[in-house]
């Protein structure tokens, strides 16, 4: 099927009810999406309640509580604990088929404290920001599931609405664990949403991704007094950063790897015993990713061999690239541009102002009142939606929420993230979610196409997770390397 048949087949799925039935279906769908805003004071309070709490990923407890608990209030079954992850959970309203997903994110980004504020001031704390802009993510999902569900119990939808809570996307992979247990099986359809700085939505992709830590043990030594008797941990380090750095020239094209060292000593005058280096390798093809993590590997057992050191290998886990889906991305870019009536504030326009002074590429605010159609493009970040996405149906979509033009995993990201205009975003996406999922209840015809566009993609490659079958979450993934040592007096 051609991307000019899919969105001919996906206008004639919207347009197969009758004069008098599309009224009522309308009627329908504006009830949903009214609910959304009535409750969007909590899911807004919850969102600022997750921004001051900035928890790392795996480690959202207080933020996976409230979710929940919140959910668990507004009359949803909710399961904790799931997949061997205490901070992962499912909340569900209704019975019987569809049963549509909607999934919630939640973890923040270390590095990136800053106060809401128009200018670099960081924020007291535990160093993390919610620069990807997830407690909006969590929130939004949870209030479209929300409304949803009080359409369920007036009678007015049938099926199953389920939210998923989960935890550590920033690399933890949190969902491709959860997929492996086969908390999806049973799904019709999934749908999710990042915020961003502009709307987006259509049948787009992103990168897959393998991220592992590669530590080297040393011998420690007085590095001036007795050097000859030191192996250094930090020479591994640094040795493969520049391997791979000339592996790099002989990748193909839209390979991106990146690392940073999280262990490197603790004094210039003590050989260190200890180092630690973490590396990010992504590509648009899940398989391509599996060769070029193996050549990446190939660098740190060399290095160990030239250094004299240990090489320990913690593989944290891959996850896949996303696999998109035409009826349902062009469902939800329909509803993104029939509700989308964002307007800067006064106050909205002189923050954004004062930030865009800070920003490398600002765009014009009047950006937030359009929307792109991103269809066939590739991503440039990696999300374990990727796994989620190749066992169900899967369509997402972005809202601007952050000032146009802020880059993601930026302080001015997190700045924008307690702001209004951030709201603005956060209620538009979860009126999106909250409409689509009114289409898949309600309209057959769109289901079935979503689930034959799934089929036709899925029947020449099959799901491969780049987990291992026995593989554990790393629940310790945030966790500070060890090797941290005092300094020793000379």
């Amino acid at each position: 099927m051609t991307r000019s048949t899919t969105r001919a087949a996906i206008a004639v799925v919207l347009l197969l009810p009758a004069a008098s039935a599309f009224a009522q279906s309308k009627a329908d769908k504006s009830a949903v999406v009214k609910a959304v805003s009535a409750h969007s004071d909590a899911a807004w309070n919850n969102a600022s309640q997750i921004w001051d709490w900035a928890e790392p990923g795996y480690q959202e407890v207080k933020s996976s509580k409230l979710l929940a608990d919140w959910l668990e209030s507004s009359g949803f079954r909710v399961k904790r604990g799931i997949a061997n992850i205490p901070t992962a959970f499912v909340a569900e309203f209704g019975e019987g088929k569809p049963v549509i997903g909607v999934l919630g994110e939640y973890d923040a980004l270390p590095g990136l404290a800053q106060e809401s504020v128009p200018e670099r001031q960081p924020r007291e704390g535990n160093g993390y920001g919610h620069g990807c802009g997830h407690h909006l993510f969590g929130a939004a999902s949870a209030l479209a599931c929300i409304a949803v569900a009080e359409q369920i119990k007036a009678g007015a939808l049938k099926g199953t609405v389920r939210f998923y809570g989960c935890p550590a996307e920033e690399g933890g992979g949190a969902k491709a664990f959860m997929t492996r247990d086969g908390l999806f099986q049973d799904v019709d359809a999934v749908l999710h949403w990042h915020p961003g700085s502009s709307n987006l939505a259509g049948d787009r992709g992103s990168l897959a991704r393998i991220a592992a830590k590669f530590r080297f043990h040393g011998k420690s030594a007085h590095a001036g007094g007795s050097p000859e008797q030191g192996r250094s941990a930090l020479d591994g380090v640094e040795l493969m950063a520049h391997a791979v750095e000339l592996m790099r020239e002989h990748t193909p094209e839209e390979t991106r790897i990146h690392h940073v060292i999280t262990s490197g000593g603790g004094a210039p005058n003590v050989v260190p015993d200890y180092a630690e280096i973490y590396y990010y390798v992504r590509h648009p093809k899940s398989l391509t990713v599996k060769q070029l993590y193996a050549r990446v590997v190939k660098c740190a057992e060399g290095v160990a061999i030239a250094t004299e050191t240990r090489l320990e290998i913690k593989n944290e886990g891959g996850i896949v690239e996303i696999l998109p889906n035409g009826p349902m991305s062009q469902a939800v870019l329909k509803n993104l541009k029939d509700l989308n009536k964002l307007e800067y504030t006064p106050k909205d326009v002189e923050f954004a102002a004062r930030l865009s002074e800070t920003i490398e590429k600002p765009e014009p605010v009047e950006k937030i009142r359009s929307v792109a159609d991103r269809t066939g493009e590739v991503g440039r970040g990696s999300t374990d939606v990727g796994d989620v996405s190749w066992v169900v149906p899967t369509s997402g979509f972005n809202t601007a929420c952050f000032v146009p033009g802020t880059p993601g995993h930026s302080w001015q990201a997190v700045a924008c993230g307690k702001q209004a205009l951030a709201r603005s975003g956060m209620t538009l996406a979860a009126q999106v979610l909250a409409a689509t999922t009114f289409d898949l209840m309600t309209t057959p015809d769109l289901l079935a196409a979503a689930k034959a566009d799934f089929a036709r993609r899925t029947s020449n490659q099959k799901y491969t997770p780049l987990i291992a079958p026995d593989q554990k979450p790393p629940l310790d993934y945030r966790t500070p390397s060890k090797g941290n040592a005092a300094p020793v007096l000379e």
